[in-house]
């Protein structure tokens, strides 16, 4: 249950209104934890929730005609990072599973969206300088996307890990 629910946040946190400069969303955090507690048949739920999302977003908040094809590595990631957290944290939950997994989900967001808008849009030249001056732009996006995965996921994974921790320690201490 904690899982969907960590979904519907990621779902608000990009549509509730915030300012320009916090850039947090839960997506990143909440597809691993969604991954790891949950099995991968169930993913297309999420998938599906964050491309209808996507749609909103675009059509209704930016007003810009929506193109199924300028969201497919979107779409495809939101998969691999559920992938990514049943590979690593499905089974067995650690400090550095969590951290490996904080550091690939929006590594590989932030490589793959800015190569995809390189090659496809005209704002930088087909040339090294160019994907230099893509990736550079996604910097502020990237720091900010690092910041609310690490956040999310250390939540999702460590409140029950302190719980467990507690209760442990209480029933030894004999309180």
């Amino acid at each position: 249950m904690s899982a969907y629910l960590l979904i519907i946040a990621a779902v608000l946190s990009r549509i509730i209104p915030h300012p320009a400069w916090l850039n947090f969303t839960a997506v990143g955090g909440s597809l691993l934890y969604f991954g790891a507690r949950r099995p991968l048949r169930q993913a297309i739920l999420p998938v599906a929730l964050l491309a209808a999302t996507d749609y909103y977003l675009t059509v209704y908040f930016y007003s810009y005609p929506f193109h199924v094809s300028a969201y497919l590595i979107t779409w495809a990631w939101y998969a691999a990072v559920i992938v990514l957290g049943r590979i690593l944290l499905a089974k067995h939950v650690s400090a550095l599973r969590v951290g490996t997994a904080v550091l690939i989900a929006p590594t590989s967001f932030f490589l793959a969206t800015n190569f995809a808008a390189w090659v496809g849009s005209p704002l930088y030249p087909q040339t090294l300088a160019g994907l230099g001056m893509s990736y550079v732009a996604g910097l502020p996006f990237y720091r900010n996307d690092l910041i609310s995965t690490a956040l999310v996921a250390g939540l999702a994974f460590g409140l029950p890990a302190l719980a467990r921790q507690l209760t442990t320690h209480n029933q030894t201490a004999g309180i």
